[in-house]
């Protein structure tokens, strides 16, 4: 149960810090004349494709952005693009509302549409790799950047990158099911582990005469638990060497330990789509010691690499990449990331827990209900399609009944706070 406990809460602490990062590039772009601009030029191949798809000259356009021949076509119906565009705003108001990430609902959301799992992982990081580069202050963190600490990991997530692509794609071409089943089973795992212990950390809050905000990553983080002191402890060269500004002569920790954390990160990002993000964190400051606002600037400069190359490199150049998925989603998550940061203002941290809970656990149980019909499919499992269809389709519905119900709710609590929200001032501050 402790292992449960502390995997949990590394989970939590990674998932908030993404957040925190979305909501930061959210703030960037929108406040920003020139890169909404930005954003609507990249809306241009959309429209452009959907000339050709009603002229059905699709061939007319490079296939890079989706000839009839390509996976992943530039635009494919109306309808499509605005169910990402829906899909973006409801993880945007997750991430904005409960400052965990949102962004682990989105693979899930796509498959459930009927996009094929590798596409969903390929669009997802194009969407994360669009949102960095346009909402990057990395000129504000530099100075809080470990140069050799940041190559080096970089150095493993390409690594781990190629590797989480090279599954994917190899599995892709055996069998889509195959493909599909692998990542709906990860989603399975991750999503029931996370979902388990934000409602186990529901539960516990509700007891609390406070509920008070989670446990790590405030101030520097210059303090180091037992595993970093451990792992720092191992003299294995070349050592490298970090916050020198907030500790006399600074940390050391050996470049080894830097690679493999890299390419775990790589690997989960271009197997999941997520972007790795929501594992740096926790990775640097529970696992190697490095202080919290070193990890900011690391991880900014990660996100943009690795999800760049692992969509470019990955993905994009064979196909899977959904271009008019990607482009709604972003453009939805924006604006719902700024809504549900200011519901924050008039609700209790309390109740966004439990949301919290429960939008995890709806993805959960939307890819867990999915996976029997794959694996039928196969021919590992013996049952029939009526009954496969029976229980995806419970998981499609109860899925998009618990985010709908939690859209419905953030938007309704907007529209009618909107007077206090001008004013700036509200009764209730929420702590999540």
């Amino acid at each position: 149960m402790g292992v449960f406990n502390e995997f949990g809460k590394f989970m939590m602490f990674g998932a908030r810090a993404h957040a925190k990062w979305e909501i930061e590039i959210s703030n960037t772009i929108i406040k920003d004349r020139k890169r909404m601009i930005l954003l609507c030029l990249l809306l241009i191949p959309i429209i452009l494709g959907g000339i050709a798809f009603a002229n059905e000259t699709g061939d007319l356009l490079p296939q890079v952005l989706g000839g009839k021949k390509a996976y992943s076509p530039a635009f494919f119906t109306v309808e499509i693009f605005t169910i990402s565009i829906l899909i973006g705003l409801g993880a945007g108001l997750i991430t904005g509302c409960i400052g965990a990430g949102g962004g682990f609902i989105i693979a899930p959301a796509l498959m459930s549409a009927g996009i094929k799992g590798i596409l969903a992982v390929g669009t997802d990081l194009f969407h994360i790799f669009a949102k960095a580069i346009m909402g990057s202050v990395l000129h504000k963190k530099l100075g809080n950047i470990s140069v050799p600490l940041a190559v080096l990991f970089l150095v493993g997530a390409i690594m781990g990158a190629t590797g989480g692509g090279v599954i994917n794609r190899v599995l892709y071409e055996i069998n889509p099911v195959l493909s599909d089943t692998f990542i709906t089973s990860i989603y399975v795992l991750m999503l029931g582990l996370l979902g388990t212990y934000a409602l186990m950390d529901y539960l516990k809050a509700r007891k609390l005469p406070e509920n008070g905000d989670f446990e790590g990553g405030s101030g520097e983080g210059a303090e180091m638990g037992n595993l970093p002191q451990k792992i720092q402890s191992i003299k294995f060269g070349p050592m490298i060497t970090f916050d020198q500004g907030l500790i006399p002569g600074g940390r050391q920790v050996s470049a080894i330990f830097l690679i493999l954390s890299g390419a775990l990160v790589g690997f989960c990002a271009s197997i999941m789509g997520v972007g790795g993000g929501f594992l740096t964190f926790p990775i640097f400051v529970y696992v190697l010691g490095v202080s919290s606002m070193t990890t900011v600037g690391t991880d900014i400069f990660q996100i943009i690499f690795t999800a760049g190359y692992a969509a470019i490199t990955q993905y994009a150049i064979y196909g899977f990449i959904f271009y008019t998925l990607a482009i709604g989603m972003l453009l939805g998550s924006l604006f719902g990331i700024q809504i549900g940061a200011m519901v924050t203002k008039v609700v209790k941290g309390i109740t966004i827990r439990g949301f919290y809970a429960m939008a995890v656990l709806a993805g959960f149980v939307n890819r867990a209900f999915a996976l029997p019909g794959k694996l039928a499919e196969m021919d590992i499992i013996p049952l029939s399609k009526d009954f496969t269809s029976v229980l995806d389709a419970i998981g499609v519905w109860a899925f998009f009944i618990v985010i709908g119900i939690f859209a419905i709710w953030v938007i309704g609590t907007f529209i009618m706070n909107i007077k206090v929200l001008r004013g700036g001032d509200s009764d209730i501050h929420a702590e999540v």
